[in-house]
């Protein structure tokens, strides 16, 4: 079976030219392998004014997303952390939220600053029929570059939710100097292991979803509905991703203690003395946690940008304004 291809094309009744009416249909029929969609006709790319747009809406929607789902991510944090019978402790479930909102804005401005210019570059090298990968590609280079930043964050944060520290200050200076510089990115390999495929994943799916429910639609989405498209993209991805985030949350609470020697000795060891079911641990509230986050970061983010290019045109027109006066 081929792929399923998608086509809208914008008739326009008035009288003109063969050429012109050739090249009016070519630019108006929105081809897809997947939901895929041209930009080459648009306007030029800016890439500064896209990065720009990009760190303002991202660092926004990721603010937003950790200060109201921080409890559901401490349970699952502690769910994942705890051995044997020990009892799940539902005080603190805010503990760290600030030291985390330190490095969650930065490498949520970060990461979505390099994923909209990288995919809207992405989108113009790759053959419209690909544009998944485009996404994905963007989705994986968003996430790399944003990792600098996650992973000393997550690091503290998760150690504060499991109540070894207090305060975002003193873990810093306590892993700083017991652990090194090391010790701040302590589980680096399973982050990435996790970060890179859920962003992909996530992003592509969000992104080819859209687009194929605008083609459907014929018309732009509203607010609600690329929440629920971000609902539905982050809780899937959250559920095939949740083994890869046991294990990167085992390797970064260990601390000194080293209980795990790596990636592969922690899935064996966890298997070993926990069952194969372990790894599923904290799937519910994960699968609950980056649903509803999906739904606020992905609607958050799309307000954002479309304030932010509801402005560009009045800025414009004043700088043009102020440049003729003078």
């Amino acid at each position: 079976m081929g792929p399923l291809t998608l086509s809208v094309t914008v008739q326009d009744s008035s009288i003109s030219s063969p050429d012109a009416c050739t090249k009016r249909k070519q630019n108006s029929r929105v081809r897809n392998s997947f939901a895929s969609v041209s930009i080459r006709d648009e306007n030029p790319f800016d890439f500064v004014r896209t990065l720009f747009e990009g760190v303002i809406a991202g660092g926004t929607a990721g603010v937003v997303v950790e200060t109201a789902l921080y409890p559901i991510d401490t349970i699952k944090t502690r769910l994942q952390a705890a051995r044997g019978g020990e009892k799940l402790v539902f005080k603190g479930l805010y503990s760290g939220l600030a030291g985390n909102l330190a490095g969650v804005l930065p490498a949520s401005a970060l990461f979505v600053g390099v994923y909209e210019p990288m995919k809207q570059k992405l989108l113009r090298v790759f053959p419209e029929n690909l544009s998944a990968f485009a996404h994905l590609t963007a989705g994986a280079l968003g996430g790399i570059a944003a990792s600098l930043i996650r992973v000393p964050t997550e690091v503290v944060k998760q150690r504060m939710q499991t109540r070894q520290f207090t305060s975002a200050s003193g873990a810093v200076r306590y892993i700083a100097s017991k652990e090194g510089f090391k010790g701040l990115y302590a589980g680096y390999g399973s982050f990435l292991l996790r970060d890179l495929p859920f962003d992909a994943i996530q992003f592509c799916l969000y992104e080819q979803i859209r687009i194929g429910y605008k083609l459907a639609a014929r018309r732009d989405l509203n607010d609600p509905e690329n929440a629920l498209i971000g609902a539905f993209a982050g809780a899937l991805t959250g559920a095939i991703t949740t083994p890869l985030d046991v294990i990167k949350t085992r390797l970064m609470i260990q601390g000194s203690g080293n209980q795990y020697k790596g990636i592969v000795d922690c899935v064996q060891t966890i298997i070993k003395e926990e069952g194969p079911s372990a790894l599923l641990k904290g799937v519910g509230p994960r699968v609950l946690w980056i649903g509803i986050g999906g739904s606020i970061f992905f609607g958050v983010l799309e307000s954002s940008k479309r304030f932010l290019s509801e402005r560009r045109p009045a800025l414009t027109q004043s700088s043009k304004s102020d440049k003729h006066e003078d």
